[in-house]
């Protein structure tokens, strides 16, 4: 064999989780640069050579988490008291009074601190959705690709919008909301700016979509520009749709139609097109959205918080929608951990399928491969050769852990919640449960300040 072009490493574990399923477990895999070049098969050796062997027994390798569906802003207000203990279009309401007064140093701390807690929950690809621009934050997508530098992870970051405010009918207030052409316009240049596409194997860190907040915050016009913009540019769309009965109604009053169908009017039903939540559909509408392979980021914590459903996470499947997972806002999860929110899947979604058909292996599954095909993926999301080495490894050595038989099972059902090391494109950025360049006490203490000012200057 030839020596290698760069030194290549194995991570050596009998815990090791090829994909997420126990039966394809092996004795960890080899790493050459940011790829996956071998996996060694239980009690074997790599058959190519290698450099370095990391001893990582009684961690469990599984493929970094890939979060589809967030708000970063929203951890400046987790728990506020006034929007406790109500559905969704009350808790907008008074939420919208707090987050009017977001600014660029809020978002920038907002940021890196929602990124962090979802790399020390496993996720090596963060998803963000921005869509509250007041007129001090005009330049938001900006802020935000500064603090995802700092974190050294892949993310895909949406350019959100609101256009329709309160005095045209919208929920918004008008203060957070932008004209139609500025939104348009910078969409543009943060897709010239920033975009990675992945063209030629090229390996993005950090992506473009386009993402208007949703139906009852936009107009149709809106919609449907944007996703003339997003073909032209070839970038994702992403909104919210079917989340509660409340807009279903809200459609049908302003537009005369369910918001399936509206959305199918504005050029949105297509494989381009991921959704979050997606729980309020009808059979037919099921068959439509797998017919047309949209995405849907399942996000269980916050709908149970909100009260807002269960989404029909195998029946979209089995029509077949791409189907991921995502933390959502941290107002209505108030936690940005992935680990956490494939055991709210499974005990969720075991309310509705039942035990057999809901397991481990399904959960992780929508965490990893399911949410990287909603982000039209096929680099990441799954430990195999020619993948990029995002890899997320659990110890295993700890009293929630002990007595547990299965490796992958028990990192769901006993309450797995922190990595011990974060492995992105090949190096490590996570060790001992620590970032390796952001001092975590230090972002803590200035995120709790700028929250507490937000907060008091609600009016």
């Amino acid at each position: 064999m030839q020596a290698s072009t760069s030194p290549t490493l194995w991570l050596k574990s009998p815990e090791a989780v090829f994909t997420a399923n126990t039966s394809d477990a092996g004795n960890g895999v080899l790493i050459q640069g940011n790829r996956i070049i071998e996996l060694v098969k239980s009690g074997n050796t790599p058959k190519l050579h290698f450099d370095a062997i990391e001893n990582c027994s009684g961690k469990v390798i599984m493929p970094g988490m890939i979060n589809t569906h967030h708000h970063f802003y929203q951890t400046l207000t987790r728990c506020v008291p006034g929007a406790l203990n109500k559905p969704l279009f009350p808790w907008l309401t008074f939420l919208y009074k707090v987050w009017k007064n977001l600014d660029e140093e809020m978002l920038y701390s907002a940021t890196k601190l929602a990124g962090l807690e979802l790399m020390k929950s496993g996720c090596t690809t963060i998803g963000d959705h921005h869509y509250v621009f007041p007129k001090r934050l005009s330049h938001a997508i900006d802020v935000q690709v500064q603090a995802v530098a700092e974190l050294n992870c892949r993310a895909l970051l949406t350019r959100g919008s609101m256009s329709l405010g309160q005095s045209k009918g919208g929920l918004p207030p008008d203060s957070v909301i932008q004209s139609e052409d500025v939104i348009l316009a910078d969409s543009q240049r943060v897709i010239d700016a920033y975009h990675q596409s992945g063209d030629n194997n090229t390996n993005p860190m950090l992506q473009i979509a386009l993402a208007p907040c949703s139906p009852f915050s936009v107009s149709q016009e809106l919609m449907e520009q944007t996703a003339i913009l997003a073909q032209k540019n070839n970038v994702l769309l992403h909104t919210h749709l079917a989340e509660t009965e409340d807009e279903n109604a809200f459609c049908q009053r302003i537009y005369g139609a369910r918001p399936l169908d509206y959305l199918e009017q504005c050029g949105w039903l297509n494989d381009k097109t991921w959704l979050a939540h997606g729980i309020h559909f009808t059979p037919e509408e099921i068959t439509r959205l797998g017919n047309a392979k949209v995405g849907i980021a399942h996000c269980p914590t916050s709908n149970m918080l909100l009260a807002s459903g269960i989404c029909p996470t195998l029946d979209l499947i089995n029509a077949g929608c791409r189907v991921g997972l995502g933390v959502d806002g941290s107002a209505s999860n108030d936690c940005s951990n992935m680990a956490q929110e494939a055991r709210q899947s499974l005990l969720q979604q075991r309310l509705r399928y039942g035990a057999a058909d809901i397991t481990s292996e399904y959960v992780l599954g929508l965490a990893t491969k399911g949410s990287a095909s909603l982000l039209n993926r096929h680099d990441i999301g799954e430990i195999a050769v020619g993948m990029q080495a995002d890899l997320a490894l659990f110890d295993l050595d700890a009293l929630r852990f002990s007595g547990a038989g299965d490796p992958l099972a028990a990192l769901v059902t006993c309450g797995a919640h922190q990595v011990d090391k974060l492995m992105l494109a090949g190096k490590w950025v996570i060790e001992e449960g620590q970032h390796f360049a952001i001092d975590e006490i230090e972002l803590r203490s200035e995120h709790a300040k700028l929250a507490k000012k937000i907060q008091s200057a609600v009016n």
